[in-house]
């Protein structure tokens, strides 16, 4: 790991960032199998990954000295984003199926120019206002408000967390990079980050009442799988790779992760989304890639 978080800024950067991306497209397909709470994976995905990521954030300390106090802090707050964007995901695979409540989560490539628009004062281009009608179609078009018998229990209510899980991926997302300017410390923001997810999610499953907060074999197994391998391997190759990579490259590279839960979900899980939803994926997955590649 130290020596990916070691990689030249400019040749591998890419090839790393695919690797994260096809990496962490698996999240979905490991939370489903696991058949638990949405609280209870967010606990354990974040959990199960400290010790890894505690002792490859100690190794960066011991050699480079303390992070700056303030970045401390935007690492500690862009987890409590990360925990509301992994329940609300948790439960949009629950209500939508894998690869649709992907492709809903990544509306973060939507929502982060309109969240700087807000908080920054920079105003979203002309690309972006182009791409938001086909997302917006791409929407209606999952939840399954236009026909009888779509995929998932709860198509609808699968929308909504999808939106959910966008708006605090957005947060996460502009949180984690102002508390990473550091690029020779990808492992400590994420450890902080990682920390404070694990207790806000674990105070969220408190309060709801969750009843399998201990989960039995083979769920915790394949917590674990999720943990080490999203959690540390992808978010770790993410962390390092992408602030070294100009903005187009960087979401054309996220877009993988969406367009991988679509079809790991039909192969390994089965899944049958019908036309009119598939569709709805591929105009969000359209105007997600529009926003990218038309970014300078």
């Amino acid at each position: 790991m130290t020596a990916v978080a070691a990689a030249p800024a400019t040749g591998r950067a890419p090839l790393i960032a695919f690797a994260g991306a096809l990496t962490i497209a698996f999240s979905a397909i490991l939370v489903h199998q696991a058949d638990v709470h949405p609280a209870t994976a967010a606990v354990y995905r974040c959990a199960f990954a400290l010790p890894l990521l505690g002792l490859l954030a100690w190794r960066e300390r011991r050699r480079f000295g303390p992070r700056a106090p303030g970045q401390q802090r935007l690492a500690m707050a862009a987890g409590l984003f990360f925990a509301v964007d992994l329940i609300c995901w948790h439960q949009a695979i629950a209500d939508v199926g894998a690869g649709l409540a992907t492709v809903l989560g990544n509306l973060q490539v939507v929502v982060v120019p309109f969240a700087a628009w807000a908080v920054l004062g920079e105003r979203p281009g002309r690309r972006i206002l182009a791409a938001l009608p086909l997302t917006l179609i791409g929407v209606v078009l999952i939840s399954g408000a236009l026909e009888d018998g779509a995929y998932g229990e709860h198509p609808l209510r699968g929308v909504v967390f999808g939106a959910l899980t966008g708006l605090s991926y957005a947060g996460f997302i502009l949180v984690l990079r102002h508390g990473n300017e550091d690029l020779r410390r990808p492992a400590g923001p994420l450890f902080d980050a990682t920390w404070v997810s694990a207790i806000a999610a674990l105070a969220v499953a408190v309060v709801l009442g969750v009843d399998d907060l201990a989960p039995a074999w083979p769920s915790a197994a394949w917590l674990i799988t999720l943990a080490l391998s999203s959690q540390v391997l992808g978010w770790m190759l993410i962390s390092v790779s992408l602030p070294r990579l100009p903005a187009a490259l960087t979401s054309m590279i996220l877009t993988i992760q969406p367009v991988g839960s679509v079809v790991l979900g039909i192969v390994l899980l089965r899944e049958e989304p019908t036309v009119l939803q598939l569709a709805g994926a591929a105009c969000i997955l359209a105007g997600l890639v529009s926003i990218a590649a038309r970014r300078r």
